[in-house]
């Protein structure tokens, strides 16, 4: 990982071309991996602190740099290697940045996100984008903003578009493949093109990590923001279940959905979950954030903060896998030389939850998506209808994988259902409270450590991921935190290290996992 006191570094291509809509595209079926050279992007890698320090001096404005970015997506997005990982651009993207320049001109600055382009993704309510979650059944549908976007706007981002995704945030049907949705095709890694760039936030994990916007913000039901951070080879923050408002969002699970940001660094990471945290009287699940409502996380950007601590080191089936191992023996080697009491722990015990996670899920989706469908008064209202949409457009919405969650969770029962709300406290208390707490307290831990998930592996449409499994379920279940930070990589692909706490670690997280990215240069940027 770069130091933060290190110039920009200047690795990417510069275009000439510029867009004001990303369109829809068929799916990927095979890739080259062989991305052309050029000149060098003048933005590459640049965080938010660079990009600010370089306006305050006058030396950029908020709509040269969006301008830049809209002229990269043109040639990368949709020519070159064609990433497809942006499915829809703000149309008034240049009009918002010269706003921004404008309050900058006069003398208000919003916070630290002033200026800077933000891409969502196509789950989350913008205006005047449509939000569609990749499907065809929801295109031109474009419901007001969601309660984070709100925040974004007011601590002056730009908001440049939304970002392509696993479809319904891959939770459609079963042998799916990540990245890919009938709106916007199959998004492709660009460390190589013809490889997984997992799911489901696919497009704002690429996005960020082939430098087309400063930083994005995905959701996560089960991996869906960890995940594909680490396959890209950026940092990916998945916070406890309850810091950012979930309102305007398309629902899977109300015990396990949040937003969070994906970025190039941990510090940019804490600058957005700094704006989009906060308490919103429409999810109620905000209410149990404890102490103030809004809180600056860049505050715990401390260089020195595994001095003193004590990490557990998962045991788990990926760290033997060949190359991964290697990365893990040199993770755990940089902890303790920042400072770090390293312990082998077990890890928790996914028997204990799975089965009852997928109860929760089926019951959670049908509740939380006819709800938000009623709410924002979608074409749509119902979940059988929605089946029913795929069936009548089969060609177009089930080309590579069918539909059976939606179809099992169209059946499901009524949140009093006593199998569902056994399953729901069953999964929380087996993931959280008798697993990591259990670990946290028994070993007297800050943290929990483990490789995120494998390396990227090839798009196999059809037929579904080969996916190699991961160590962020135990999280995502409970409702618990975790950030994964570039660790290394592995014949060219990039791994993820995976740090996970208790509720409401956050703090401490980006504190440890900062201090970690300060003594490596894991993150290296794809040969784009």
């Amino acid at each position: 990982m770069r130091n933060a006191l290190s110039p920009t570094r200047l690795l990417f291509l510069s275009v000439v071309l510029a867009t004001a809509l990303v369109g829809c595209a068929s799916p990927v079926r095979a890739a080259d991996d062989a991305p052309p050279a050029a000149a060098p992007f003048p933005y590459a890698e640049a965080e938010i602190s660079d990009l600010q320090a370089r306006m305050a001096a006058g030396e950029l404005d908020s709509g040269t740099l969006t301008r830049a970015y809209l002229e990269r997506i043109a040639a990368l997005d949709r020519e070159g290697p064609r990433l497809r990982a942006v499915i829809e651009l703000n149309p008034n993207a240049l009009k918002e940045a010269a706003q921004r320049d404008e309050e900058r001109r006069r003398g208000h600055l919003r916070g630290p996100l002033h200026g800077i382009p933000v891409l969502l993704k196509d789950n989350i309510n913008a205006l005047p984008m449509s939000t569609t979650a990749g499907s065809l059944a929801l295109a031109g549908f474009r419901p007001g903003d969601a309660f984070l976007v709100t925040r974004l706007r007011a601590a002056g981002a730009v908001i440049l578009g939304k970002s392509n995704l696993s479809e319904w945030a891959n939770y459609r049907g079963l042998g799916s493949t990540s990245g890919w949705s009938a709106r916007g095709g199959q998004t492709r890694n660009p460390y190589r093109l013809s490889h997984s760039p997992c799911g489901s936030s696919s497009g704002s994990a690429v996005a960020v990590a082939a430098n087309l916007v400063t930083v994005s913000i995905g959701t996560e039901t089960d991996g869906s923001i960890v995940c594909p951070a680490a396959v890209n080879g950026v940092v990916g923050l998945k916070p406890t279940v309850g810091l950012v408002s979930r309102d305007g969002i398309i629902p899977i699970s109300f015990s396990q959905d949040t937003a969070g940001p994906i970025a190039r660094t941990v510090s940019d990471a804490a600058a957005v979950l700094t704006a989009i945290a906060g308490r919103d009287a429409a999810d109620p699940a905000t209410a149990a954030m404890p102490g103030r409502a809004v809180y600056d996380y860049t505050a715990r950007l401390n260089p020195n903060g595994l001095r003193g601590a004590r990490i557990g080191v998962m045991d788990n089936p990926l760290s033997q896998r060949p190359g991964i191992g290697a990365l893990m023996q040199h993770a755990i080697e940089t902890l303790r030389r920042a400072g770090a009491t390293v312990v082998t722990v077990p890890a928790p015990d996914e028997s204990g939850w799975s089965d009852a996670e997928q109860i929760v899920l089926r019951h959670e989706f049908k509740a939380g998506m006819e709800r938000y469908l009623r709410q924002w008064k979608a074409p749509w209202r119902t979940l059988p209808q929605l089946v029913a949409f795929n069936e009548k457009h089969t060609a177009q919405e089930l080309p590579l994988f069918g539909q059976e969650l939606l179809v099992a969770s169209a059946h499901a029962g009524s949140l009093g259902d006593p199998a569902y709300i056994q399953a729901r406290s069953q999964a929380r208390r087996m993931a959280g409270e008798q697993g990591i707490d259990a670990l946290l307290r028994a070993y007297q831990l800050d943290a929990l450590v483990a490789p995120t998930t494998g390396t990227a592996w090839p798009i196999n449409s059809p037929g579904g991921d080969a996916f190699p499994g991961g160590n962020y379920s135990a999280a995502a279940v409970a409702g618990y935190p975790s950030l994964s930070v570039p660790m290394g990589h592995v014949d060219g692909l990039p791994v993820g290290l995976l740090f996970v706490g208790t509720a409401w670690a956050e703090p401490r997280l980006i504190e440890l996992a900062y201090a970690y990215e300060q003594r490596t240069m894991a993150r290296r940027p794809p040969p784009l």
